[in-house]
């Protein structure tokens, strides 16, 4: 299957490597979510949510599954010292898998009300955690357990690794999802999927500034989605954003201009770079699970 290119700037041709094809690595899922690559380990790690299961995928070794229950995982990262973080939307909580397989709860409330359905998560080099948390896991049983937001909004949230403080760093989103910062960490990126259930809603990636002291100014409008919505992304190491989206794969500069896409013929969710070289996309697309070299690397830990 060879990738159907859709270059809308000059660039976007020194990105990809047209002799490389669109794999498919696997399918039969319901909604593939949270991609994480371990590098050190040269396997893959993504959601299943509504199948509440985790699934591995190892090069030349096919794909087994890693975790079932999984509470309805969604989004996963690595923290600084290798160790998966996840969001649970069947449990509405953040947690960290030790080395010897148990769980540590790192956030399931905020001021002592439950959290929604946390959805995505990355780490900072300080070891910060921060996770969007929206009420998809909460709005049917599809995806978790239908029930009541005790919050009653939608925030993105901070876990400050030394006190396991958590706190509000952005109110006023209508549905965040995707985050990622970029390579030196100045500027994190959210993504609003408002529109997925209001078709006057957002459906947009933000930019904001991160402080020292690891608040957020500014916030403007970064780039709006042409086909879908934007999901969850990740930056290479030039600062460029690869974001899911209805028709595949959307490159944006770091100056917000799209600069092409990746065609593929599923609805993306997420991506991840991976790979020994970290020059590899793997894509989750609905139902399946997608990679593709790029002739740029990934800059996420490790």
């Amino acid at each position: 299957m060879f990738p159907e290119y859709d270059p809308r700037d000059a660039r976007f041709n020194d990105y990809i490597n047209g002799n490389c094809q669109l794999e498919k690595l696997y399918t039969g899922t319901l909604w593939a979510e949270g991609p994480v690559y371990f590098c050190d380990g040269d396997f893959l790690l993504w959601s299943d949510i509504p199948n509440d299961r985790m699934l591995k995928w190892t090069p030349g070794g096919g794909v087994n599954e890693f975790r079932r229950p999984s509470n309805y995982a969604n989004g996963h990262t690595r923290d600084r010292e290798g160790r998966l973080v996840s969001c649970e939307h069947g449990a509405r909580r953040v947690t960290r898998t030790e080395w010897d397989g148990s769980i540590t709860v790192l956030a399931d409330k905020y001021r002592g009300k439950r959290l929604n359905s946390p959805n995505d998560v990355v780490v900072k080099s300080d070891g910060s955690i921060w996770f969007t948390d929206p009420p998809y896991g909460i709005l049917s049983d599809y995806e978790g357990h239908k029930g009541e937001s005790e919050i009653g909004a939608c925030h993105v949230y901070r876990i400050d690794l030394k006190s396991g403080k958590v706190e509000i760093v952005a109110d006023d989103f209508d549905k965040p999802n995707g985050l990622a910062f970029s390579p030196n960490e100045k500027t994190l990126y959210i993504a609003d999927t408002g529109a997925s259930h209001d078709p006057e809603g957002p459906r947009h990636i933000r930019s904001f500034k991160v402080g020292k002291d690891g608040k957020l100014t500014g916030g403007k409008v970064f780039a709006v989605c042409d086909n879908g919505l934007f999901d969850g992304f990740r930056l290479d190491e030039d600062g460029n954003i690869w974001s899911s989206a209805g028709d595949g794969v959307h490159c944006f500069s770091p100056k917000g201009e799209l600069l092409g896409k990746i065609k593929v013929p599923e609805v993306v969710s997420n991506v991840t770079f991976g790979g020994p070289k970290k020059n590899r996309l793997f894509i989750t697309a609905t139902t399946s699970l997608y990679a593709i070299y790029l002739n740029r690397r990934g800059v996420q830990w490790p």
